[in-house]
């Protein structure tokens, strides 16, 4: 991969990669992954585009300050800037789970920002917080549990994200994981699971219907924490969205099938191009 650079966005260090050049495509990851999750199809992408992934506030290599709002509302605000201190006026958007949530907000907000979206398995609807993350957000949780706990605890979840379970290495886990394996990355995973707030996608589900924005979702037809019965709700509400199932692919659908998705998106963005 390249080398990471930094931007400062609101005070904050926001950790990115970069490779490639012409029109921008920016990739978001969600929750608990960071900007490895594009490790795959970033190469490929970037014989076309300026391929960025940046890495959310709180996750991976940027900042995690504490007592931050990190909700998709304010990450949506903060990738928004985040283009702008990269010179970036228009971008093709791509997001994975919450990235998708981001994603869908800052296509509403600043629609003109955006040329298409690519939603992977995103939040969307009442969709989430899933109920495997419940447990941990009960009251006294966070102080009890120690970064070896929350670590046995996401090594035991990341499994349950894929259809195919030899594709889930130790190594995979450890690269999503990893961040959150000392107290500060503790206190800002909690912080991030604090803010899954269905709310804000909620609160645009009128607006979808107005975006004209071309729309590519994948999901996996197997996806245990973002339910498949979500994608043709998401299809339908959005004008001109089409939906391509990920057969055999989990919510890790990036790591069961990088070629495949690789391709749709290129294809995807090579339509609109023309």
């Amino acid at each position: 991969m390249s080398a990471t650079k930094y931007v400062t966005v609101e005070g904050h260090q926001i950790a990115y990669e970069e490779m490639g050049e012409g029109t921008p495509l920016l990739l978001i990851h969600g929750i608990p992954t960071n900007r490895s999750l594009w490790r795959n199809v970033m190469l490929e992408l970037s014989s076309q585009y300026r391929v960025i992934t940046p890495d959310l506030l709180n996750y991976g290599e940027s900042d995690m300050p504490q007592d931050t709002d990190v909700s998709i509302n304010a990450q949506s605000r903060i990738m928004s800037k985040f283009m702008g201190a990269l010179g970036i006026s228009r971008a093709d958007i791509v997001g994975h789970d919450i990235g998708g949530g981001v994603a869908q907000l800052m296509a509403v907000k600043h629609p003109a920002k955006v040329n298409s979206i690519v939603l992977i398995d995103s939040v969307c609807f009442d969709s989430w917080p899933i109920p495997e993350f419940a447990p941990l957000l009960e009251p006294g949780v966070e102080e009890k549990t120690s970064p070896d706990e929350l670590i046995d605890i996401l090594n035991d979840f990341m499994p349950k994200g894929v259809h195919d379970q030899s594709v889930m290495t130790d190594e995979l886990v450890r690269m999503y994981v990893g961040q959150w394996s000392s107290e500060q990355g503790k206190a800002a995973m909690f912080n991030n699971m604090r803010r899954l707030n269905k709310e804000y996608t909620q609160a645009i589900a009128g607006e979808l219907k107005r975006l004209p924005h071309q729309t590519l979702i994948l999901w996996g037809d197997k996806d245990n924490f973002q339910k498949p019965q979500y994608a043709p709700q998401l299809a339908e509400t959005i004008p001109n969205a089409s939906l391509v199932w990920l057969v055999n692919a989990g919510h890790w659908s990036i790591d069961e099938q990088p070629e495949k998705v690789t391709k749709l998106i290129s294809d995807f963005l090579q339509s609109n191009d023309k």
